[in-house]
């Protein structure tokens, strides 16, 4: 279950990421309203994993969800780069994600 809920977190982390971009700079309403509602959730979701997982692995997957989660909507919502070498520095990261949960298990 702490997996589940770790995933979760880093899902919120991805819609607060992508919701701060559409803030400008906590100019705009919703979306400034969108990222500290979903920080909230992300930041407890966290909090309640590391009650059973180890900081460092929950940590890790959790900006790791975060940050691949915003490379992708990054790449296909927001017209950025999906250049072979950005592809292979994202699939690193998920490869320490894969790691980091097969040495917790």
């Amino acid at each position: 279950m702490s997996w589940i809920v770790l995933a979760i977190a880093g899902l919120f982390e991805v819609v607060w990421a992508s919701a701060m971009k559409h803030s400008e700079g906590f100019t705009r309403l919703w979306p400034s309203v969108i990222t500290i509602t979903a920080m909230f959730a992300s930041f407890a979701l966290l909090a309640w994993a590391m009650k059973r997982l180890p900081l460092g692995t929950a940590y890790m997957v959790w900006t790791g969800i975060g940050a691949l989660g915003a490379f992708a909507v990054g790449i296909a919502f927001l017209g950025e780069s999906a250049s072979p070498l950005r592809l292979a520095a994202a699939g690193l990261i998920l490869g320490g994600l894969v790691l980091m949960k097969l040495a917790s298990s």
